[in-house]
């Protein structure tokens, strides 16, 4: 090990190199922020009751009503349920080796991915009526698992877990582009639940009690949704029961929240 006076010498000049190496990137990538994203707390507009045995993987307001797409094998499901009251107005199962995951509404279709099965599932929005299903394959050779999903009005956006999303025609199904999401330098990995709000892509993130609000071109974090202080206090411990579901009532310009076998639906605003 080098004498302390020589580690005086060099610290200036370590100094110096990463102030360089960072100017460097700065002009390599004009724009693009070098610094972690805000953070901002949220308030709490409105609460109602969630289904404890929900084990939420996707959420979407549709036509007055939520509907929530739920994970665990032999146990997942596609439900309509009532706001204020927080019950299923209607309820479909899947089938029992089959791990739901996100959901969104595209024109008159329910489209709901399957965790490690290869394929999403179509419904009818209206009766909630099965009525196909697409492979994985057919989107991306490289798409997996199946996470999270929403869409921009001209394409589906879909996540895996990783810190890429991937935009897809939804006539073809074939991924058009991929974007990868960073915060300052970093990559922000496991990527979950998504939705399209005001221009902006809203993720939860796996064990991260809180949500990246991502720029659609450039992938860009511009800042983070603080919800620590929405977590139930019984559900503290329970490592599983996650931040995890983001509905958007365009409408009413309303914004829903709530996590794996919360009891509670949160209307947030920021």
């Amino acid at each position: 090990m080098p004498p302390l006076r020589s580690w005086s010498r060099l610290v200036p000049l370590l100094v110096l190199v990463l102030a360089a190496v960072a100017a460097s990137a700065a002009m390599l990538s004009p724009g693009v922020s070098t610094t972690a994203a805000p953070v901002t707390s949220v308030k709490v507009a409105n609460t109602y009751p969630h289904d404890r045995t929900s084990f939420c993987q996707g959420l979407v307001w549709l036509n007055g009503s939520i509907l929530e797409g739920t994970g665990q094998y032999n146990r997942s499901r596609l439900r309509l349920v009532d706001l204020p009251t927080g019950k299923p107005t209607m309820d479909v199962s899947l089938p029992g080796n089959v791990f739901g995951e996100g959901v969104t509404v595209w024109k008159d279709t329910i489209l709901q991915l399957t965790w490690k099965n290869g394929y999403l599932l179509t419904y009818d929005s209206t009766t909630l009526r099965r009525t196909g299903s697409v492979q994985y394959r057919r989107i991306d050779r490289g798409l997996y698992e199946g996470w999270g999903i929403t869409h921009d009005g001209t394409h589906l956006i879909i996540s895996n877990g990783s810190s890429t999303l991937r935009f897809v025609d939804p006539e073809s199904f074939k991924t058009v582009r991929r974007l990868r999401v960073k915060d300052g330098f970093l990559g922000v990995s496991n990527l979950n639940e998504l939705e399209f709000v005001k221009g902006e892509i809203l993720a939860n993130v796996w064990y991260k009690d809180r949500i990246a609000r991502i720029d659609p071109k450039s992938g860009r974090v511009s800042g983070w949704l603080d919800l620590r202080a929405l977590r139930p206090a019984s559900l503290r411990n329970d490592r599983e029961a996650v931040l995890n579901g983001i509905a958007w009532d365009a409408a009413a310009q309303r914004l829903f929240v709530t996590g794996k076998n919360w009891p509670t639906l949160f209307e947030i605003s920021y």
